[in-house]
């Protein structure tokens, strides 16, 4: 993480500005940690190690108890995500449509499992226990926009309008 100069701290310190603009919204109690943890996840995609151990130096806790609070809510995340979030429906309607042939065809044309990212950064892989468009299914969502009706053979096609 050294700028090229070599110089370490220098680099650091840059990288960590975004966090310190967010947390002079915020006084240093431990009420504010989850709110802290949702801006700093919005500025970086993701909640790396040094903003975790940022955030609880700030805060006067330890990185284990910031660590428990990140790893008990879903909605945080300590690895990279990809730009597009797909959500495939597993839900009871969507199962017995097809869902697990299309989350099939999903896997196969990112050559990603369920819950991992491309290498590109391009999509993020998740299953869902519904998203609540029975009427669709088998279904998935990609960011904010949902696909219904679908067939492995419409994969591809999805995807590539995602590129």
């Amino acid at each position: 993480m050294a700028c090229e100069c070599g110089n370490k701290k220098e680099s650091l310190d840059k990288y960590l500005a975004p966090l310190r603009e967010v947390l002079k919204n915020y006084e240093k109690e431990e009420k504010y940690l989850i709110p802290i943890l949702q801006e700093a996840q919005d500025e970086y995609g993701y909640l790396p190690e040094e903003v975790l151990k940022e955030i609880a130096s700030y805060l006067d806790l330890s990185l284990s108890q910031v660590y428990g609070v990140v790893t008990f809510y879903t909605q945080f995340h300590l690895e990279p995500r990809g730009k597009n979030i797909i959500r495939v429906c597993m839900g009871t309607a969507c199962h017995v449509r097809g869902g697990a042939d299309v989350l099939a065809a999903v896997k196969d044309a990112l050559g990603i499992e369920n819950g991992e990212t491309t290498k590109d950064l391009k999509f993020t892989l998740e299953t869902v226990a519904c998203i609540g468009a029975c009427g669709l299914a088998p279904v998935i969502m990609i960011n904010d926009d949902t696909h219904g009706r679908l067939t492995p053979e419409k994969i591809p096609g999805i995807l590539a309008s995602y590129k």
